[in-house]
Parts: C-alpha cells; structure tokens; sequence
C-alpha cells in the first residue's frame, strides 16, 4: 500500500464551512469591538422637578394659590423671608401682593409683634439679608394699614432694635458668639438708617434722626473695645453709613465725624489690634479725605478763570517793557504795560496784532518757497486721503 493510499482524503469545504473561515480570518485582520448592553434610563418627562438641597419651594408653589395653603402667619411670612433670601431679584415684583396679604392677616396687636420680631431675626441672623430686610421694612411701614396702640409697624421695629441698642455695652465685651449677634444689629441698623424712609406732614422725606444718634453712639462702643472683629464692624458701619452721617452732622453744625477719625487714629496708634486690621482702619481715614469715593457732578468743566484756577497764567506769553523788565499776565499792571507795548510801532512793522501782514509786499524770503510738494510727500499724502475717505465710508 503506497503512501497516499493511506493518507485520508479531507473533502472539499462546503459554503456553510466557509463563512466561519472567512469571519475568523477578518478576526485577525480587524479586532472585534465589544458594545455594552443599552440600559434603559429610569428617567422621566413625568418626574417631580428638581431642587438643590436646602431650598424650599413651598412658599414658590404656595404663593400662586394664595395664604390657604399655610396654617399661620408666622410660616407664611418665613416661607417669604427665605424665598427673598435665595432670590432677592424678586423683590419688586412681590412685594406688593406680599404687603397686601398681610393686610388681611395681621389684624391684632400680637400679629403685628410676631411680624416684626420674625423680619428682625431674619435681618440679624442671615449676613446677606440685612440690606433687604431694610428695605422690607421701608415698605412695610408704608403699607401695612394696622396702627394699634401699641404703634404702627415702625414704631414696634424701632422698639425691637432699642431693646437691643441697650445692651451694647455689654454685648461689645462679650464672647464671640454675643459680638458677632451684635456686629449683624450693628450692621442692620446701619441699613435701617440709609433705607427707611419717613415722610413728613408737607411731603418730605427725611431719615430717622433717633438713628443717626443710635449709630454715633455704637461706634463709641466698639472703639472703646478694639478687639479686632469690633474694628473691623466699625469699618464696615463707616463704609456704608460715613458719607451720609458726615453730610447730615456737617448740616447741623456738629464735627462728629472729626472726632470719630481723631477716635479711629488714637487706636491704630495706641491698641493692640492686628496688623491688618490697623491698615483697614487707617484706608478708611484715606477713604474719608477723599470725600468717601464720591466725584460731585457740579465738577463738570468750567471756564478757568485767575479765580478758580492756579495755574491760568502757566502758560501765558512773557513781555517785556522799554526797560527789559519781564512781565505777564499775571503782573497787577498788566493791561498798562501791554498796551505801551502795543503803541511801539517798531515792535510790530507792518503787522496787526494778529500776524496779518498790512505792507502789501512780500516777503523775499516767503516769496522764494516753491509751493510745490516733494513727489514723495505728496504720494504719502494722497494715499492717507484715500484712507480716511475709505474708513469714513466705512
């Protein structure tokens, strides 16, 4: 039996058997990319909208149904304080609808308490709310039509704040947690003052007198006690309030102010505050000599006059009489000596005062420039004329 009698004989591959070849042949040739299974997403159209931790949109929801939906007041008016907190732009839109349901709401002596004793802890405890919560409560006593005995919404507020004013002292000395509780009053009733507004019989509007005296005298407190965090709320009081307390002392003939910055300058000299703290301090002083930042609009321009500016004759021409003996503008006998000098024909042949020759000749030497222009400088010439003309166009 011969070799190839016993060697088998493989068959001929079938179309079936081929395919696989060919796949594992592009196999090599091309690595196979693995795709993940899909996962369908839990995600819906239906879902409850979204909201960061921490807010609430009760009041967002609330509001468009009305006060129903809050069992009191206090809630009510809470929801609303911290809606403004988080969305202070709203102000102005809300407020009034804010004003008109309290109306319908606070109705008695205690009521009216619990609503300022609510935006009063609000406006102390919330850094950024002090601002607005004087402003609320510039509307507020505008618009809230209860007056009890008691007093009106502004009356009960001030109260609120004497209560505090009266601790001063001892809030100005006290620990960390009693000062900072403190510095936000401070801070707020710097806000007060700047933004509630009292109209007066005639129509005028005027500022609460009983706080300006308020603020003059927490600054004596926390400059008696120049711990750095008391001089750091003076600075800030100062920078928000300064330039209305001086302009309203210097109106009433008082130096205040002078006598805060002499107060301000004995401790950057004298207490043993930080480093920082002195440099904050003594920029405010700078702050002040510069009229606190504020450019006057009466400096607009004004024609300069030897009165109003020191410098007119700066740049006035230099004269000199028969004598040689200089003069100016400048000088008391100025018109005398320029009109002598005016009447000496041979200062000025042929010439007015203006330049104008008045001989009828001319001059050699003018008469021998070429009006011409060198080829160069006339090219550069046309060319600039065709660019101003491009961009005017332009």
């Amino acid at each position: 039996m011969s070799l190839e009698q016993t060697r088998p004989q493989r068959a001929p591959p079938s179309s079936q058997e081929k395919i696989p070849q060919q796949n594992s042949e592009s196999a090599m040739a091309k690595p196979q990319v693995v795709v993940a299974p899909v996962l369908m997403s839990k995600l819906s159209a239906n879902a409850p909208e979204f909201y960061p931790s921490g807010y609430s949109s009760n009041y967002t929801e609330s509001y468009e149904d009305g006060c129903e939906d809050y069992p009191t007041l206090s809630e009510y008016v809470q929801d609303f304080l911290n809606h403004l907190t988080e969305q202070p732009g709203s102000f102005e839109t809300e407020i009034e609808q804010f004003a008109e349901t309290l109306n319908g709401w606070v109705t008695t002596d205690d009521a009216l308490q619990e609503l300022v004793e609510l935006i009063y802890e609000q406006a102390t405890s919330i850094p950024n709310f002090s601002y607005m919560g004087a402003r609320l409560c510039n509307y507020l006593s505008h618009h809230l039509t209860i007056s009890p005995q008691s007093g009106n919404f502004r009356q009960l507020l001030l109260q609120r704040c004497r209560t505090e004013y009266e601790a001063k002292d001892h809030a100005a000395k006290g620990d960390e947690v009693t000062r900072k509780r403190f510095h936000a009053f401070v801070l707020f009733l710097g806000e007060l003052y700047l933004n509630l507004e009292i109209k007066g019989t005639n129509g005028q509007v005027t500022r609460a007198d009983i706080l300006q005296v308020g603020l003059r005298e927490l600054l004596n407190a926390l400059f008696s006690n120049p711990m750095d965090d008391n001089l750091i709320c003076a600075v800030k009081l100062l920078k928000l309030t300064g330039s209305v307390l001086e302009d309203t002392w210097k109106e009433k003939g008082k130096i205040d102010m002078e006598e805060v910055i002499q107060r301000i300058e004995n401790v950057v000299l004298d207490a043993n505050c930080s480093r920082d703290v002195k440099q904050m301090l003594l920029k405010l002083v700078e702050l002040r000599s510069s009229n606190w930042g504020r450019v006057h609009a009466t400096s607009t321009y004004r024609e300069a006059t030897p009165e109003n500016d020191p410098n007119y004759f700066m740049n006035e021409p230099t004269f000199y009489t028969s004598d040689g003996v200089p003069f100016t503008a400048a000088d008391p006998d100025y018109q005398e000596k320029y009109q002598e000098l005016l009447e000496r024909e041979d200062f000025f042949p042929d010439y007015e005062e203006n330049g104008t020759d008045l001989s009828g000749a001319g001059d050699p030497y003018l008469d021998d420039i070429d009006d011409e222009m060198d080829p160069e400088i006339e090219e550069a010439y046309e060319k600039f004329c065709l660019e101003s003309e491009r961009k005017r166009k332009q």
